[in-house]
């Protein structure tokens, strides 16, 4: 082992010299040390010159050793299997020893760096690791201590699942028990280290954490009024997610654990009482939430409410002060059609489009849209939105006293929080709310012009929540004014304000369908003309609702004057226009694929160099347009989910414009396209294509099949659940011929929906893509039952009745038929699940009435007796009543 290596001085001084330059703001400086650096990757040893500089050059400034150490983690991660042993050695023995050293900074970079190399595969060959750091953790010396302790966090949260594996011989029957004695700790630092490493093992149930469940619930209540902010988060978010998990264990504490985290909700912190809020949220969703919190409604309500202001910083970054924007232009970023929200196919919820829902790769936010990011007042919104749909009608009798006095208050932010907090509730309370809106609408219709923009837009989302309730009125009283009010604001001269009239516009058109016919000409003035108005993101909004608008008044907009209206800006702007009547729209999206494509493989054919810059290629292209088009792949994307939203419009009328095309040829490239945005959106487009005309998609299957397979990676979220919802639709339509797919794709689909900390969205169209594949293909799924059935009850019952929920409980009912042992240790998920259907057909009913009878008479009488009382009341009682068990 060559732990006695030396480096060269000279090399060591031209290193150093580069980890300074690549300190320096300039970008081609930048840009020579990059090219550099990977010169340098060349020679073996340059990895311990890295990590001697980041713990052996004492003399260095901290940033400069740090950096070093950075640049070597990015090293581990692309070339590690190609380092020589003695470097790989020299490298774990030099993070070992220096895990102490007295900067915090380069504790955490050493830290850092032996994660990235522990989750290459090496915690199997590095068996020192672990012990030697559980060691440390009892030193004497605090640094290293603190610094041991950082780094099995960072382990914890990358490696969790390879730890509870039989691969490296169960550490975690060690660890834990170990972690549980650090949460006395006398330093915050490492009280909350202890926290945090535990908490990574919540979620996924693991066997060593569920013996030990006791001892952690009762030192996480010792920790309760702990001074450290982070450690109180920590403990927050433990509870959240034993919630999720061992709400057994937290029953009969539930008075204490509610009260602290009313407490906790109003912290001095305000990541503690982000964390804090994610509770009730979490609760809602259990079964036990009306019992357990009815009593604590009247000091839970007034929380939440004063939640939903916007904090001062709010309003900093939503630049809540400046008025007029329209005539900024949206920055790089936001020209980046990451607004554009490319098609991701999510399931209706029972607590529908809740507030202001985020895509679920928020991680690539830009600094100014720090604000869309998940927030106290986001979070509060969503709690009150789903325990409105939790306790109904009652909730408004805490509500209502506090929503007078905010309504109509003189200060703006304490209004604006108000209209929040009566668009939040429009879902659950809207039985009781009837007899206000006669009074409200009206009161909220004028807040439409109110002067702060940031009023003027909460408003439109909150009235698009009750545009149901305005459509069944007489349209002159309540409709018309709300229209011509929206379409005022879809003119605003503040972008966000535009955005959330469209938004809200698009929703009315929804509700309002024919009843919108005789303002058309007065509807489509107002949306040609914010045409010339919009910016890039909102012009994509605007799209969306002229799409909507074709939809909700179909052939009403046949017309040639309106189409002459529509038509011209449509085609200026690359007609990516959203109506259904006209093939140029369809022939257009389909040659800006193909084009786009051609030019990527131009591209890479002819440029072994660098492509010239963008600005060259954008000034060519506005001297000589028909030459040489924009190369972006945006525009593809966006012609992709336009070409998704007219299939799903014109559904089998789409059948012979697909037949005169070569879609499916460009779709087969776009599904292997580097670039996981195109990819998201060509997984729609199939999806859409095969409910809308399946003949033209079936040749193909065989091809698509394996690059469906290959995406099913949940690292890539949008992607995975885009090809995982078009993978059940291709079920539904394949019938017994899906047999042979079956192999390709199942096994990722169950480890997906047993992935700790995956999204909704994702877990729900995989529960129901299972479930199709079980309907079809029974006698190849049903013998994994037992592997998802509890994941698979517990995300199906979460949404609403409809179609795919309804063939994806057939698949599950002729699996069970199938295998009934598969299904007996998680019986009561099963039960819950059932219990989740308002009114299922009666076939349907029919299938699951026979499981029930079927098990309730297979354990007899008194088993089930014994079975059915650990049932909560409520579903007991939806059993008894719709099944008769």
């Amino acid at each position: 082992m060559e732990c006695q290596w030396k480096p060269d001085e000279q090399g060591l001084q031209q290193i150093l010299q580069l980890l300074k330059e690549s300190q320096s703001p300039d970008t081609s400086t930048q840009r020579s040390v990059q090219q550099k650096l990977e010169q340098l990757n060349q020679y073996p040893d340059f990895n311990n010159y890295l990590i001697f500089v980041l713990t052996k050059l004492k003399t260095e400034d901290e940033p400069t050793r740090s950096l070093s150490g950075l640049i070597l983690k990015n090293n581990v991660k692309a070339h590690y299997q190609n380092f020589p042993n003695g470097v790989s050695d020299f490298i774990k023995n030099e993070c070992l020893q220096n895990i102490g050293d007295s900067s915090p900074l380069i504790r955490a970079t050493v830290g850092i760096l032996i994660t990235t190399i522990a989750s290459k595969g090496e915690l199997q060959n590095w068996p020192e690791l672990l012990p030697k750091l559980c060691l440390l953790l009892d030193s004497e010396d605090y640094n290293t201590c603190e610094g041991a302790f950082g780094a099995l966090q960072k382990i914890c949260e990358d490696s969790a699942e390879i730890l509870d594996s039989d691969m490296l011989d169960r550490p975690l029957n060690v660890m834990i028990p170990k972690f549980l004695q650090f949460f006395k700790h006398n330093s915050p630092k490492i009280r909350s280290h202890a926290i945090a490493c535990v908490n990574q093992f919540i979620i996924s149930r693991t066997q060593a954490l569920m013996l030990h469940i006791d001892p952690f619930i009762e030192n996480l209540f010792a920790l309760a009024g702990d001074e450290e902010p982070e450690v109180r988060k920590n403990v927050c978010r433990a509870l959240v997610m034993l919630l999720e998990v061992r709400l057994d264990r937290l029953l009969p504490h539930m008075h204490n654990i509610i009260e602290y985290m009313l407490q906790r909700t109003q912290d001095q912190d305000e990541n503690v009482t982000l964390e804090a809020c994610e509770f009730w949220l979490t609760l809602a969703e259990q079964p036990v939430c009306k019992e357990v919190l009815c009593g604590h409604l009247p000091k839970l309500i007034p929380v939440l409410v004063n939640g939903m202001k916007y904090s001062e910083i709010d309003i900093i970054l939503l630049k809540g002060d400046v008025e007029e924007d329209e005539a900024i232009p949206d920055n790089e970023q936001d020209i980046r059609p990451r607004f554009h929200r490319s098609r991701t196919v999510a399931q209706q919820h029972e607590g529908g489009d809740s507030i202001e829902e985020e895509d679920d790769d928020e991680a690539d936010l830009d600094d100014d849209e720090t604000i869309s990011d998940w927030n106290l007042r986001k979070c509060s919104a969503a709690a009150l939105d789903v325990l409105a749909n939790v306790f109904r009608d009652d909730l408004l009798l805490h509500i209502l006293p506090l929503l007078k006095e905010l309504l109509f208050h003189p200060e703006w932010l304490i209004k604006e929080s108000g209209i929040l907090v009566l668009g939040a509730i429009a879902e659950g309370c809207m039985q009781g709310m009837i007899p206000y809106l006669p009074e409200l609408i009206p009161h909220l219709v004028q807040c439409l012009s109110d002067k702060k923009a940031l009023v003027r837009s909460i408003t439109c989302w909150t009235l698009s929540r009750y545009a149901h309730w305005v459509v069944s009125q007489p349209s002159d009283i309540y409709l018309k004014p709300l229209m011509t009010e929206l379409l005022k604001r879809i003119l605003d001269s503040n972008k966000r304000v535009q955005e959330a009239a469209c938004s809200a516009f698009a929703t009315l058109e929804e509700e309002a369908c024919t009843e919108l016919v005789p303002y058309l000409a007065f509807i489509l003035d107002t949306l040609v003309f914010a045409f010339s108005k919009y910016q890039h993101k909102n012009l994509l909004i605007l799209y969306d609702a002229i799409g909507t608008l074709a939809e909700s008044v179909g052939h009403h907009l046949n017309k040639p004057e309106y189409i002459q209206m529509l038509m011209p800006p449509l085609i200026q702007k690359w007609n990516h226009g959203f109506l259904p009547y006209c093939e140029p729209v369809y022939q257009r999206c389909v040659n800006l694929v193909q084009k786009t494509l051609a030019q990527a493989v131009v591209r890479s054919h002819t440029n072994t160099h660098k492509p010239p810059h963008l600005s060259v290629i954008l000034s060519l292209h506005q001297s000589q347009p028909e030459f040489h088009e924009a190369p972006d792949k945006d525009f593809m994307i966006v012609a992709l989910d336009l070409l998704s939203g007219l299939a799903e419009g014109l559904g089998g009328n789409i059948e012979q414009l697909v037949a005169r095309s070569n879609i499916l040829t460009l779709m087969y490239q776009c599904m292997q396209d580097k670039m996981p945005e195109v990819r998201q959106s060509s997984f729609a487009l199939l999806g859409d294509l095969t409910k809308a005309c399946f003949q033209h998609v079936k040749p193909c299957i065989a091809n698509f099949m394996p690059i469906l397979g290959t995406n099913l990676n949940p690292e890539l979220i949008s992607v995975c659940n885009n090809a995982t919802w078009a993978i059940g639709e291709i079920s539904i339509q394949m019938g017994s011929e899906m047999q042979p797919y079956v192999p390709v794709v199942l096994q990722q689909l169950v480890e997906i929906i047993n992935r700790p900390n995956t999204p909704k969205t994702l877990l729900e169209n995989t529960a129901i893509t299972i479930g199709r594949l079980g309907y079809v293909c029974p006698q190849e799924v049903a013998p994994m039952l037992q592997q998802f059935i509890r994941p698979w009850c517990t995300s199906l019952r979460n949404i609403r009745d409809n179609e795919e929920k309804d063939s994806a409980f057939r698949g599950i009912c002729t699996m069970i038929t199938v295998n009934p042992g598969g299904v007996v240790q998680d019986f009561i998920f099963f039960c819950d699940a059932v219990a989740s259907w308002m009114n299922p057909k009666d076939d349907l009913r029919e299938m699951l009435y026979k499981i029930l009878h079927g098990f309730k008479n297979q354990v007899g009488d008194e088993n089930w007796i014994h079975f059915s009382d650990q049932f909560p009341l409520p579903l007991k009682e939806r059993l008894a009543a719709f099944y008769g068990v």
